[in-house]
């Protein structure tokens, strides 16, 4: 099933991205998107300057999540010798720092994922770095080397989204995808312009956001079920809910010579479509859900209780333990450019398999277009 999803993954991602090989170049100051990118430790946008060009060691920006972990910023010298990083994990900032022969991983400080603005800026005094939220000091890191040198030469780098070194040599390890956005930064005193990933579209914030992952209707994420949990008793078999307000193709199942897709049409109607080798069947199912419960059991498919397909030659749980194709917001397969594609749109404001949160971060494939973390606040209809 590794091949499988190596696969998907690469046909997803021609599918949807193309080859785009052009940098930009973009103002650390403009408001910016940190979401709507591939996993990846690549910097989203990156600067460089002299050592001697800096008057100031002081940047400060506004910053907005409801994601709980992620990369924020990344700054370094020496060629990535001596480095400094900060995150969230678990929504609390957390620095992380290497210089010479020492490492250092301090968290502390006000939960910042409760999708406020906040402003954050950080300085360096002498051997300490710290970090200010809201004018307040939150996070004070203090690293002494014996092998510090007096005066800096050189360049100094920093970046945005990601890394300029190599993952193994942080003391702690984290999941560097971020949906967040910034705006009004100011980085060193410097009115350098960033340069940014060529793999990256500028996306808009959403004035205000609630808790959810959001689909503009674009784009699809995708899981191979062998990384999701499994059934505990074939008696209770494997439940997924999912609490929102959408349009299009809430979810897929994929097999070979299996495909169950569930929908709601333009005229609010949840529809069902089957397709087992060359035939096929579409079921009108309820209309106005927000809420429901996909129950997966040895040779049925149960939504809100009720069954909805019953085959005695299909064994669906152990089709998920050896791997089957899970989509939220449409079909794999299907090109983006096609009608009946019907991608979702909407905010899907939890999703539960076996009662476990999922992070569309961790699917095997993500549509650039999604946010994982965040919704609009505004309601689907005020959207559209």
């Amino acid at each position: 099933m590794d091949y499988l999803r190596k696969v998907v993954v690469l046909f997803l991602m021609l599918q949807y991205f193309g080859w785009n090989t052009l940098a930009g170049k973009i103002s650390g100051a403009e408001v910016i998107n940190f979401g709507h990118r591939p996993p990846t430790w690549a910097p989203l946008m990156q600067m460089s300057a002299n050592l001697s060009d800096i008057t100031s060691i002081r940047s400060f920006f506004d910053f907005r999540t409801l994601d709980p972990e992620g990369i924020i910023f990344y700054g370094d010298t020496k060629e990535g010798k001596d480095w400094f990083v900060l995150l969230l994990r678990d929504g609390i900032p957390e620095m992380q720092i290497g210089k010479a022969n020492t490492l250092v991983s301090v968290q502390g400080g006000p939960k910042l994922n409760d999708g406020v603005w906040y402003n954050l800026e950080l300085r360096s005094e002498g051997t300490f770095v710290v970090l200010e939220v809201n004018k307040r000091p939150a996070l004070v890191v203090g690293v002494e080397s014996d092998q510090t040198e007096a005066v800096l030469t050189g360049k100094i780098r920093l970046a945005l989204g990601g890394m300029l070194v190599d993952k193994k040599k942080l003391l702690h390890q984290f999941k560097p995808e971020l949906d967040a956005c910034i705006r009004t930064g100011n980085w060193l005193n410097l009115s350098t312009p960033w340069d940014t990933d060529p793999d990256w579209e500028s996306r808009p914030c959403f004035p205000e956001i609630k808790k959810g992952s959001y689909f503009p209707g674009t784009g699809i994420a995708v899981f191979n079920t062998t990384d999701l949990p499994g059934a505990e008793t074939e008696e209770k078999g494997i439940t997924i809910e999912v609490n929102g307000s959408w349009q299009g193709t809430l979810l897929s199942l994929q097999s070979p010579g299996f495909e169950f897709i569930l929908s709601e049409k333009k005229n609010k109607d949840l529809t069902m479509e089957l397709k087992e080798g060359s035939e096929s069947g579409n079921t009108a199912l309820s209309s106005e859900i927000t809420k429901l419960t996909l129950t997966i059991l040895e040779h049925s498919l149960l939504l809100d209780g009720k069954s909805v397909l019953k085959d005695e030659t299909i064994d669906f749980l152990s089709t998920w333990r050896e791997g089957m194709l899970l989509a939220f917001g449409g079909v794999p397969g299907e090109v983006k450019e096609s009608e009946s594609s019907n991608h979702l749109q909407g905010c899907l404001e939890k999703i539960l398999i076996q009662g476990q949160d999922i992070d569309l971060d961790q699917a095997s494939f993500k549509h650039s277009s999604i946010s994982s973390h965040s919704c609009p606040a505004k309601a689907l209809n005020e959207l559209t």
